[in-house]
């Protein structure tokens, strides 16, 4: 069956409201254009009803900042505006003007340098003003156009914004599940330390094969990230081996984008399963080495074959190649139909009423955002990016203003499957000399609350994976 127009109209002229369309098993739910939100209150305690979770699935997209792709998602805590005109701008030292944020219909990118001096230099003490002024100083006509410290585009497009017209599966997402509007890069930096800290809750450089070589470092800005790198502190992969929690990492083959350096010039690497790389960190920690569990990183056909046979693993990320990843210069639409084809996939599996998939991005790609990040400790967090979360259990249409990182994973993922047990170098027999331990900061949201455990699983929504354009969005609704 073809997925159904997922847009309808009103009735008035000029204006076109967002009315996601579900199917379900006896027709067609009309959902409001702004579901509930939740407060930063816990409002579902992690042991009541979480273990129904059976599988997590984390999808990892590249380089979007939140306002970029939800600034004008009504209800969220969205762009700044006053009678749909934005009232923040950012200045533009090339012309002396400021520079509202826009609309941009444009399916290529180019982004800007982001590496963790521009993150500081973008946020600049909270004034959240550097963005336009460190695309212009942004290198052009890199070997490796996905290199961090480099602009695609002549000109800078860091202030514009995407909506239902750009990214209509995106937006469905959000209006059928659960869209979270206060989720930040664990760190304010680049790729490879997001993915770090996506499966460990840290960034390091190590000088041995001891954890306690290891010393904090999130610019990790001489890494080379090849089979010459050390990661001996503890990840997640210990704790659920130790557990006899299945796991699995899978990634498409292609090319990676980011240097590894972010101080030079590169070629784009190769990437697949058996090569370290920056968005393939595992192979490089010495705990995945030393419990034999290399087989568990595999190419992402591996996931399909998996969903298909219902031997899904209890956990699993998913990273895309250069190609759909999102990240400047790719374009929107592929990365889009990547994630819309492994989110169908999951849905008319067996697997889909046990699981939990939590769609994010790594890093804020140089783009615009208007929230100053929390500090938490010496590493961050850094600037929003999107978060998604699709599940039978997922509230609908909800809008969760939690503040969370990608720490929420590994939290949840530890309530669910390990007993509440933490990357703690006191409790988890491997110490390592990291600042903090992330799941347990205050700030910290649950994820929980974005489920009701209560709920009878509900239906997939299968989606296109070359959607038609939807409404534009009406600023400040």
């Amino acid at each position: 069956m073809a997925a159904p127009s997922i847009f309808s109209s009103s009735t008035a002229p000029g204006f076109r409201i967002w009315k996601p369309i579900a199917m379900v098993s006896l027709g067609f739910l009309l959902l409001s254009a702004c579901g509930p939100s939740s407060n930063t209150t816990s409002t579902t305690p992690a042991d009541a009803g979480i273990h129904k979770i059976k599988h997590v699935v984390v999808i990892m997209q590249e380089n979007r900042s939140f306002d970029s792709y939800f600034g004008t998602y009504p209800g969220a805590d969205g762009i700044p505006m006053q009678n749909g005109v934005p009232t923040v701008c950012v200045n533009d030292p090339k012309t002396g003007q400021c520079q509202k944020p826009y609309h941009d219909p444009n399916d290529l990118n180019g982004g800007g340098p982001h590496g963790a001096v521009n993150a500081q230099a973008d946020i600049d003490g909270g004034k959240l003003d550097g963005f336009i002024a460190q695309a212009e100083k942004g290198r052009r006509g890199c070997t490796n156009s996905n290199n961090p410290i480099c602009t695609q585009l002549t000109n800078q497009d860091v202030m514009g914004w995407h909506d239902a017209r750009e990214i209509p599966n995106y937006w469905t997402y959000a209006q059928q599940f659960v869209l979270q509007d206060h989720m930040f890069e664990p760190d304010a930096s680049w790729s490879l330390p997001a993915h770090l800290f996506m499966v460990s809750g840290w960034s390091a450089k190590c000088t041995s094969t001891s954890p306690s070589s290891c010393q904090n470092d999130v610019a990790l800005t001489n890494g080379l990230n090849t089979s010459k790198d050390i990661y001996a502190w503890t990840d997640l992969t210990y704790l659920m081996h130790k557990d006899n929690v299945s796991w699995g990492y899978y990634l498409s083959n292609g090319t990676q984008p980011d240097c590894a350096d972010d101080q030079m010039i590169c070629a784009s690497a190769a990437q697949n399963a058996k090569v370290p790389g920056i968005w393939n960190p595992l192979p490089n920690f010495t705990d995945v080495q030393q419990d034999g569990q290399l087989g568990n990183i595999q190419p992402v056909d591996s996931l399909f074959t998996a969903l298909k046979s219902n031997s899904l693993p209890a956990v699993s990320w998913v990273v895309p190649n250069g190609k759909v990843s999102e990240h400047p210069p790719a374009l929107v639409s592929a990365g889009q139909s990547y994630v819309t084809s492994v989110i169908n996939a999951i849905m008319q599996s067996p697997e889909w009423d046990s699981t939990a998939i939590f769609l994010t991005w790594d890093d804020w790609g140089g783009f615009y955002d208007h929230v100053v990040p929390p500090n938490v400790d010496q590493n961050g967090y850094g600037l929003r990016v999107p978060g998604l979360v699709i599940s039978p259990y997922a509230k609908t249409g909800y809008i969760d203003h939690q503040t969370l990182s990608f720490d929420a994973y590994l939290k949840f993922i530890e309530d669910d499957f390990l007993g509440g047990a933490r990357l703690d170098p006191q409790t988890d027999g491997r110490p390592d000399p990291r600042p903090t331990v992330r799941e347990n900061v205050s700030i910290l949201g649950n994820l929980a609350n974005d489920f009701n455990f209560t709920q009878s699983p509900r239906p997939p929504v299968i989606l296109s994976t070359t959607p038609t354009p939807g409404p534009a969005s009406i600023p400040g609704s």
